[in-house]
């Protein structure tokens, strides 16, 4: 199978005051196509920046990220912002739903940035809340929802444009035990029935279990590759 994602010496520091803080070390990654794979290791392990480089959210400070043949390193940030509206979905810990839109409403964002009518925009949305279970859901606002049903519209807006990779940054840390394995059923449904490509960070060795293998970070480094 094809690599979908290929970072080749990939390393990131921050700087802090007049120090440079390393965060990922001369790192080496290839994620294949229709892969789920969960990324563990220690708070401050470098996970979070990991899956930002991936989605394009930050930049390496050496090394190069491609993601479907395409260098996002090297695009600007304009080109940068229109490559993930079109090919990245992202699931946050803690939804990020606009609480005075419904559900409906909240999955259509990021279509407003395409060319699709209101017509297609309302099709696609009926399509991916039917997807996630939520479809007689659409007309409530986040406050009507449960944790988990919130989730599900986070995950229904992530996959709205029908993009290219899921990114998910600990989709199930906020939920209970049977809401998140509720969750993470939907995503290997997604990453198996609708061949999604997904990178999940967690720290929950409960839900990296649901992924197709699991990699682990540590410093900066990755240190092993436990396969399911």
């Amino acid at each position: 199978m094809s690599a979908l994602v290929q970072l080749k010496g990939v390393s990131k520091s921050y700087t802090r005051g007049k120090q440079s803080v390393p965060v990922l070390q001369a790192l080496d990654l290839d994620i294949a196509k229709g892969d789920f794979l969960g990324l563990m290791g220690p708070s401050g392990s470098g996970k979070t920046t990991l899956l930002n480089l991936i989605g394009g959210l930050d930049r390496p400070s050496a090394g190069s990220v491609s993601v479907d043949g395409i260098r996002i390193d090297q695009l600007s940030s304009g080109q940068l912002a229109q490559w993930r509206s079109r090919h990245v979905g992202f699931v946050f810990q803690f939804y990020n739903l606009l609480p005075v839109l419904s559900a409906e409403k909240n999955v259509e964002l990021p279509l407003l940035l395409t060319s699709l009518s209101k017509a297609q925009r309302a099709k696609h949305v009926a399509t991916v809340l039917e997807i996630v279970g939520l479809a007689e859901r659409a007309k409530h606002k986040p406050s009507e929802l449960s944790g988990g049903q919130a989730q599900r519209v986070a995950i229904a807006r992530a996959l709205v444009a029908d993009p290219t990779l899921l990114v998910c940054d600990e989709p199930t840390g906020d939920l209970d035990r049977k809401t998140a394995d509720e969750i993470l059923s939907l995503l290997q449904v997604l990453n198996k029935q609708h061949g999604k490509t997904i990178v999940m960070v967690t720290h929950d060795a409960k839900a990296a279990d649901h992924a197709s293998h699991t990699l682990h970070l540590d410093k900066g480094v990755l240190v092993e590759q436990a396969q399911a």
